[in-house]
C-alpha cells in the first residue's frame, strides 16, 4: 500500500510560429491524440481571454483565437466530484464521489467512508485503452491515494503527481500525513517544493509527448495549482505585477505554451485535440490567493454560477474552428462521450450521464448538447436544475464568504445562508441576482418536476465508489 507517510486575439503570423516552434506532418492522422489540462479552483475570470485586466495569458488567449471559448461550461462544485465526472461521464453523485476523498476519507455513509473511484467503473482512459491509446496522468488525482485506487489502476499507464489536495498536508492540521509525490504507484518524495510542481509537472507532460510521437496518446495534465497553498517559481514570482495569484496563473499559462510547443516540434498539432478547463470557481474565501467569478454568483463549493462555470478551451486546427464561441451548456461529464466519439472508442457498458457534445466543438451549424438539462449537486443534495436559459434554485443553504482571508491566513470569515425557491434568467442575469419565479410559474413547475424525477431515478440506479471495506 502506498504510504501517506475573446476576448484577446494576437497578431498571427511570425510571432505565433515563434511562440510554439514550427509544424511537420502529424505520424498517425486517423487517431487524434488528446490533452485535457485542468487547472484546480481558477476561476471564470481569471484568464484574459475571459476578461481579466491583471491576468496575462498569451498562450491561453491564443488557445481562444485558434480555437472554441466555451462560456457556460460547467465543472462540479468541489476538485473530486469534477474529477469523477470527467473520468467517468457521469454525475459524481451516481459513481458514489459526492464529496472530497482525503487521506483518511470522509464518513458521508455513516457506516464507512468511499476511499477513492470503484475499479469497476468504465473509465475514459481505460475505454481508449482498448482503441491503442498510450495514457499518462499528470498532477493531482483525487480519486483515492492507496495503491489499489490510483491512476495506474483506472487507466494510465503512467502517473506522477500528487493523489490529493497540496493543502492536504501535515503542517495544515491533524488530519493529514505527510504530502507523498508518487511516480506510478511508489512514492518518491515527501512534501516536495511546491513552488516546482509546475514545472515538474509540465517537463513530465513534455516527455511523454515526445516518448509517444508514433502513436495516439491521452494526456491528463492536472495542475495543483492555483488550489492554496499558493506556488509560483523563480521565474514567475513576483513578476506579474499583481500579486502571487496573478504569478501563479500566469505561470500555468506558461506550461500551457510548453505543451503546444512540443505538439508543434513533434508533427502533432494538426491531429491533437487540447482542452483546457478548470475543476471549480475559485476559492473565494482565500482572498487574495484567490481568483474571480468574474461577475457570477458566488464560489467554489456552491452551485451558483461562480461556483460551478468554468473557463473552458478547446483547440484543434483543421477540425475546431478559430476564433469561434458557444454560449451552449455543456460540462465535464460530456467529455467521456464527446472523445470516445472522435476517437473512436467505444462507450462504457454502464449508464453514464453526459451526452457527445462532438458537434458542437467541431462547428457543426445548429449543433446543441444533446443533453439539454443540466443538474447541480452540492454533495448528496440536489440543489439546482437548468434547461435552456432557466435555471431553477431548490431550497437549500450555501456558504458565503463575509470577509475573505488575506496572504494565505486563516483570518477570513464564512456564514451560512439560504436560498428559497428562486428561477433566474441566465441569459439576461448571468449573475443570478433577480428572482423571477413569480412571473414564469410554468417554468418553475417544468423545472421542478425536473429535479425530482432525476432525483428519484439516480436513487435508483447510482454505484458505489470503493469503500473502506474493500481495501
Amino acid at each position: 500500500m502506498v504510504r501517506l507517510s475573446f476576448v484577446v486575439f494576437f497578431a498571427i503570423g511570425v510571432g505565433l510560429t515563434r511562440l510554439w516552434g514550427q509544424s511537420a506532418p502529424a505520424v498517425h492522422p486517423t487517431k487524434p491524440n488528446v490533452i485535457v489540462i485542468l487547472a484546480d479552483d481558477l476561476g471564470y475570470g481569471d484568464l484574459s481571454c475571459y476578461g481579466s485586466t491583471t491576468i496575462r495569458t498569451p498562450n491561453l488567449d491564443r488557445m481562444a483565437a485558434e480555437g472554441l471559448r466555451l462560456t457556460h461550461f460547467y465543472a462540479q462544485p468541489q476538485c473530486s466530484p469534477s474529477r469523477a465526472a470527467l473520468l467517468t461521464g457521469c454525475y459524481p453523485q451516481r459513481v458514489g464521489i459526492p464529496w472530497v476523498v482525503g487521506p483518511k476519507g470522509p464518513d458521508w455513509t455513516k457506516d464507512k467512508y468511499f476511499v477513492g473511484l470503484n475499479p469497476a467503473e468504465q473509465t475514459l482512459p481505460e475505454l481508449l485503452k482498448t482503441n491503442g491509446y498510450a495514457t499518462a496522468c499528470v498532477g493531482k488525482w483525487h480519486l483515492g491515494h492507496d495503491e489499489a485506487h490510483l491512476p495506474t489502476r483506472h487507466g494510465f499507464d503512467q502517473y506522477f503527481g500528487l493523489p490529493y489536495s497540496n493543502d492536504m498536508v501535515s503542517t495544515a492540521g491533524p488530519d493529514w500525513s505527510d504530502l507523498p509525490l508518487i511516480e506510478g504507484e511508489r512514492v518518491v518524495e515527501l512534501n516536495p517544493d511546491q513552488s516546482k510542481l509546475t514545472r515538474r509537472y509540465t517537463d513530465r507532460a513534455v516527455a511523454f509527448i515526445d516518448a509517444n510521437r508514433t502513436r495516439p496518446f491521452f494526456l491528463y495534465l492536472a495542475h495543483s495549482m492555483p488550489h492554496v497553498p499558493i506556488f509560483a517559481s523563480k521565474r514567475f514570482a513576483g513578476k506579474s505585477g499583481h500579486g502571487p495569484y496573478a504569478d501563479v496563473v500566469q505561470e500555468l499559462d506558461w506550461s500551457v505554451g510548453e505543451v503546444m510547443k512540443a505538439l508543434k516540434k513533434n508533427g502533432l498539432d494538426q491531429n491533437t485535440l487540447v482542452m483546457f478547463t478548470s475543476d471549480n470557481g475559485p476559492w473565494l474565501r482565500q482572498g487574495n490567493h484567490a481568483g474571480s467569478a468574474g461577475g457570477l454568483r458566488e464560489g467554489k463549493a456552491t452551485t451558483f454560477e461562480g461556483g460551478v462555470r468554468v473557463p473552458t478551451l478547446v483547440r484543434w486546427p483543421g477540425r475546431v474552428p478559430g476564433g469561434a464561441v458557444s454560449a451552449e451548456p455543456a460540462g465535464l461529464i460530456d467529455l467521456l462521450p464527446t472523445l470516445a466519439q472522435l476517437t473512436g472508442a467505444s462507450l462504457p457498458r454502464a449508464t453514464i450521464d453526459g451526452r457527445s457534445v462532438a458537434d458542437l466543438l467541431l462547428g457543426t451549424p445548429g449543433a446543441k448538447n444533446p443533453r439539454d438539462v443540466t443538474y447541480y449537486f452540492a454533495v448528496h443534495e440536489l440543489q439546482a436544475v437548468r434547461k435552456g436559459r432557466w435555471k431553477l434554485h431548490l431550497p437549500h443553504a450555501y456558504e458565503h464568504v463575509v470577509t475573505p482571508n488575506r496572504d494565505g491566513d486563516r483570518s477570513g470569515t464564512v456564514e451560512s445562508r439560504r436560498t428559497e425557491l428562486a428561477l433566474f434568467d441566465l441569459q439576461a442575469d448571468p449573475g443570478e441576482q433577480t428572482n423571477v419565479a413569480g412571473q414564469h410559474p410554468d417554468t418553475v413547475r417544468e423545472l421542478e418536476q425536473l429535479a425530482l424525477t432525476f432525483r428519484d431515478e439516480l436513487k435508483r440506479t447510482q454505484r458505489p465508489a470503493a469503500t473502506a471495506q474493500a481495501r
